[in-house]
């Protein structure tokens, strides 16, 4: 047997985006002690650990998180982009551009496929 017939992986696209949230949820919660345990790293990874779980599972409320997720992370990377543009940080501004630009492509495809979470 395959890994995806084991794992009960339809789309792979759908697998992808799972991992996406799953990895950023454990980045966030990773570098809450790095940043002073900023409550707004904590949310952003708890809130995407939860939409990994519930994507994974096919649940009808992870449709939801996502939604939470893309204006909260886009309000947070905005900010974090005018903060590392000024202090000409590139390498930081880089990584948060990617991550709000995976945010949006994520958002985009859950809501045009969000009738595969339908379980």
């Amino acid at each position: 047997m395959s890994v995806e017939s084991k794992l009960k992986i339809e789309s792979k696209a759908m697998f992808l985006t799972t991992i996406f949230y799953a990895i950023i949820g454990v980045i966030f919660l990773a570098a809450l002690p790095i940043e002073d345990f900023q409550p707004q790293l904590a949310i952003i990874g708890i809130f995407s650990l939860l939409t990994a779980y519930g994507m994974f599972k096919k649940r009808n409320w992870s449709i939801y998180f996502v939604f939470i997720l893309f204006f909260t992370s886009t309000a947070f990377s905005s900010a974090m982009l005018y903060w590392y543009y000024l202090r000409a940080e590139y390498l930081m501004f880089a990584g948060m551009s990617a991550y709000l630009i995976l945010t949006w492509v994520a958002t985009i495809y859950l809501a045009i496929k969000r009738k595969n979470l339908e379980a």
